[in-house]
């Protein structure tokens, strides 16, 4: 029960009198005789002893209309519905009437009466006490002085659709009803002066609960709002009861003789009698009557005040009106918010300030605004722990570098640590706020704190991770700052720490082993050269299987990550070379493996193993193990996927001193004239002349080196001399003046070396000039003879004797064709197969090909830089130019040919005798 007297009073109600709206310096009239009020849809009901409802608009105009005969003794206005129920009487000793009036629709200027029925069912002689109407006018409830509720339920504006029954009979006279409906749940509440009860409308049989063994005088009930769910309000003379529907809630010790009880907005309104008049319910009409206004929920009076014989208390427009008997009329305006909290402040009442500020859902700006006055005003006396509290609730609101500003004294770290976990919690801290807490838990040196703090869940994290895990390395938390970039996967910096501060190189390498493809190769590149230095045999391990067919070990935390990428990634090995660099062995186990397992590897993975042999291979002592490096190096150099490979693979084998390498190469880069150079340089005579009988037929200039070497070499190489000679003069490869003019510069190369050489060619030339000369013979006889044929055929007539045609063998009919070649046609065969008219079909192919002859030389004539490359390159010149002289390239040919479309016989004589020649002359070229 909660103490009256310790409450705090407030005057949040500004009280004035209602002016009349005609004489604004003059109050306000009530019509006489009021006997019922109530208020409701934007007016103020009122009735009086002379039967007269009254309604009162805003702006305090009166309109009347007449109800009853003879009085009016209730009145209910519904507050959403324009529906007034009204009870009254129009004949002395009947029973009272009660009438449903729509206010919405007219009956001559009055309000419409839906519907008249006698209150109490029969001819019971009683009186109406109290009267409630539910909102969905499906129900009605009306109390007697004699104990009994009458309930009308259905439609209470029609009588045919509702039916009127008696709910309750009792002794005690009914003071009080209420109607709640909550869902589907219709409940009546029930107070008399002896008891309160609660009956259940929604169920069959209408059960019944009671609630106290005692009551209350009439007036004395009221119905809260939804927000305070609805509760039945019960005044007693020494207590004020709620009440649910099944039980009694909370009570309130309000002393004082309760007059009339209201609820509006959240208040409770009392009119009790003054403590300083004498308790009697019959005092005279001059006594005075308190009127006090309670916030339940805060605990504290709103408004206080002394008022005359009191009519009734109202609600509407949003402030509370006061019917007195001497018909002035009273409003109490509530102050707003705004200045209700500021006389909290002035009083430093933040605790009901914020409670107020709630209740009048005031936004969060405004509650943020009182959370940080109250904070300030506690830290100020001393009150630290308090405040951070309250600055924790302005979070989101309040820039936090005002609260932290406040708490950076080492002192009141624990404060400062609260408001960032908070700040954290909410998700408003920035990376400064994290770095800031971090160092606050350092500092105090709370492992728990700091684990709980960093061990949330991941869907939980309110920080930011990456700034935690730098803060926490920096403070030598490295098992913390670990567990962080584990959990939230930032792999690079839980390598970093486990490398560069734990040195734990075992654990860091198999973390990138569980790691997706992209990140463990990236992450190799980065720390592959520390791995390979502290840990060589497992870092190889693992690249080897990076580079080849990578697929993460299936651990935490990578699990989910891996598992969304394809498998069977392959690196790039040659990028990896690098890492190797002091670690030969393991370099040489990766190449190799590498070489096994993939059949294109990148051109740095061969080179590099070709490299590490030959270094091998030089350094190799034993001649038998030197074999076998050997062995190893020109099987590299001779794979399949090597044959490529050029350049470098060369440099290194010269590098090295590798000889077979270094031929092979040669050999593979048909590079014969090095093969042979490589020979020279380390005199192996053998050698040489061996290469010239290998590569000799695909560069013939290999045997004239060998000579020019051997030559100028003044130790005895007759025999390998002589093998060169006989080579050269097999395949007449060099002129024999040059033989003897290379031959000249060797001091040992005597006359014998090249005596059989020098016969040979001599017996060579002299059939060469023998055969030429009979090649002469026969060209002059046969000139002579073409000579004789011309002037035969210039000086005397041609007699054609052929009797059989040229072309089909038969013989010869008149039409004929003749030609001076001797070839005889007919007209029709010579028709059906000359190609010209003025030209012989048996000779045209060979005449053709004479003349393609002649062209081609003609062509070729002019051909000088052809002509002085074969010159140059050429071992014998003088047949090169003989060749072009008898092309005619030193003369110039002109060639007569006849007319187009000339006719045989129609032509001058000398153009005949010209073709002729070309007919019969037989050139060799």
């Amino acid at each position: 029960m909660a103490a009256f007297l310790q409450w705090r009073r407030f005057v949040f109600f500004d009280k004035e009198t209602v002016k009349d709206p005609g004489d604004a310096g003059k109050g306000f009239t009530l019509p006489a005789g009021i006997s019922a009020c109530d208020s409701g849809r934007g007016h103020i009901v009122l009735g009086d002893i002379l039967s007269i409802i009254w309604f009162l608009t805003r702006s305090m105009q009166p309109t009347p209309f007449q109800a009853y005969k003879l009085r009016v003794t209730h009145l209910f206005q519904l507050k959403q519905h324009s529906i007034l129920v009204s009870v009254g009487q129009d004949e002395q000793g009947i029973n009272p009437l009660v009438k449903v009036w729509n206010l919405d629709k007219r009956d001559s200027g009055n309000p419409l009466c839906t519907r008249i029925f006698p209150a109490i069912p029969g001819n019971k002689p009683t009186e109406v006490s109290c009267l409630s109407v539910h909102e969905n006018l499906n129900f009605m409830a009306i109390g007697f002085t004699d104990g009994s509720v009458v309930l009308t339920k259905g439609d209470i504006t029609r009588d045919r659709h509702s039916k009127t029954l008696t709910l309750h009979e009792g002794t005690s006279p009914i003071t009080g009803l209420a109607f709640r409906q909550s869902g589907k749940t219709t409940n009546l509440f029930v107070a008399t002066l002896e008891k309160v009860l609660c009956y259940t409308l929604s169920l069959k049989e209408y059960p019944h609960v009671e609630l106290d063994t005692h009551g209350c005088a009439l007036r004395c009930t009221a119905l809260t709002d939804p927000s305070q769910d609805s509760q039945f309000i019960v005044a007693g003379d020494e207590c004020v009861y709620l009440y649910q529907p099944d039980e009694r809630g909370p009570c309130f010790g309000f002393e004082g003789q309760k007059l009339l009880v209201h609820w509006y907005r959240g208040y409770l309104l009392l009119l009790t009698r003054d403590c300083k008049t004498p308790n009697n319910r019959e005092a005279s009409p001059s006594e005075k009557q308190l009127l006090t206004v309670y916030d339940l929920d805060n605990k504290f009076i709103a408004y206080s005040a002394a008022f005359d014989d009191v009519i009734d208390v109202l609600a509407e427009w949003g402030s509370i009106y006061i019917l007195t008997q001497d018909r002035r009329l009273c409003v109490l305006q509530e102050k707003d918010t705004q200045t209700k909290l500021e006389m909290l402040f002035k009083k430093n009442l933040f605790v009901m300030a914020i409670n107020l500020a709630k209740n009048q859902h005031l936004d969060s700006d405004g509650l943020s605004e009182i959370f940080r006055q109250y904070g300030d005003h506690l830290y100020v006396k001393g009150d630290h722990d308090g405040a951070i509290q309250q600055y924790i609730r302005t979070i989101g609101k309040l820039e936090p570098s005002y609260v932290i500003r406040k708490f950076l004294d080492a002192q009141r770290i624990h404060n400062l640590t609260a408001y960032l976990q908070a700040l954290h919690r909410q998700s408003l801290a920035n990376a400064d706020h994290t770095t800031l807490l971090l160092n606050c838990y350092t500092k105090l040196k709370d492992s728990s704190k700091l684990e709980e703090f960093i061990k949330t869940s991941e869907s939980e994290v309110h920080f930011d991770v990456e700034i935690a895990i730098k803060v926490l390395r920096q403070a030598g938390y490295y098992s913390h700052a670990v567990f962080l970039a584990e959990k939230h996967t930032h792999h690079e910096w839980y390598l970093k720490i486990q490398l560069e501060d734990l040195k734990n190189y075992q654990e860091a390498l198999r973390y990138i082993g569980r790691l997706p493809f992209e990140q463990a190769e990236s992450n190799m590149k980065r720390y592959g050269k520390t791995l390979m230095h502290h840990v060589p045999e497992e870092t190889t391990q693992l690249l080897k299987g990076l580079c080849t067919d990578y697929r993460p070990s299936r651990e935490t935390p990578a699990d989910k990550e891996s598992l969304g990428h394809p498998l069977g990634n392959k690196a790039n090995s040659e990028e990896f070379i690098a890492i190797f660099v002091n670690n030969p062995r393991e370099l040489r186990a990766f190449l190799e493996h590498m070489m096994e397992v993939e059949a294109q590897c990148p051109q740095g993975v061969y080179d590099t193993l070709l490299e590490l042999r030959l270094q091998d291979w030089a350094h190799e002592q034993d001649t038998q193990e030197k074999n076998s490096l050997q062995e190893a190096v020109l099987s590299l150099l001779k794979s399949e996927n090597y044959s490529t490979v050029f350049d470098k693979a060369l440099v290194l084998c010269q590098m090295h001193n590798f000889k077979e390498g270094v031929l092979y190469l040669y050999e593979q880069g048909q590079l014969y004239q090095q093969i042979m150079h490589y020979y020279m340089q380390n005199e192996e005579y053998g050698k040489v002349v061996e290469a010239c009988q290998r590569y000799g037929e695909k560069e013939a200039c290999l045997w004239e080196q060998a000579l020019g070497y051997f030559a100028r070499k003044e130790e005895d190489c007759k025999e390998y001399i002589t093998a060169v000679l006989q080579h050269i003069d097999r395949n007449n490869l060099m002129p024999p003046l040059l033989v003897v003019q290379t031959l000249a510069h060797n001091s040992t190369a005597t006359l014998s070396v090249i005596k059989d050489y020098l016969i040979n060619k001599l017996q060579q030339e002299s059939e060469q000039i023998s055969e030429d000369e009979r090649k002469i013979r026969e060209y002059r006889e046969e000139t002579t003879q073409l000579r004789q044929e011309i002037e035969e055929l210039r000086s005397s007539a041609k007699i054609f004797q052929k009797t059989k045609c040229s072309m089909c063998n038969s013989p010869l009919e008149l039409p004929s064709v003749h030609f001076l070649c001797s070839h005889s046609f007919h007209q029709h065969c010579f028709e059906s197969y000359a190609e010209s008219e003025a030209e012989c079909p048996a000779c045209a192919p060979g005449n053709r090909k004479v003349m393609e002859m002649l062209r081609a030389q003609d062509q070729k004539r002019d051909l000088h830089e052809h002509f002085h490359r074969q010159l140059k390159c050429s071992n014998d010149g003088f047949s090169v130019v003989a060749d072009y002289f008898g092309r005619g390239v030193f003369n110039k040919l002109t060639l007569i040919t006849d007319p187009p479309g000339g006719k045989a016989g129609a032509a001058s004589l000398d153009s005949n005798l010209q073709r002729d020649l070309l007919i019969h002359t037989k050139r060799t070229v």
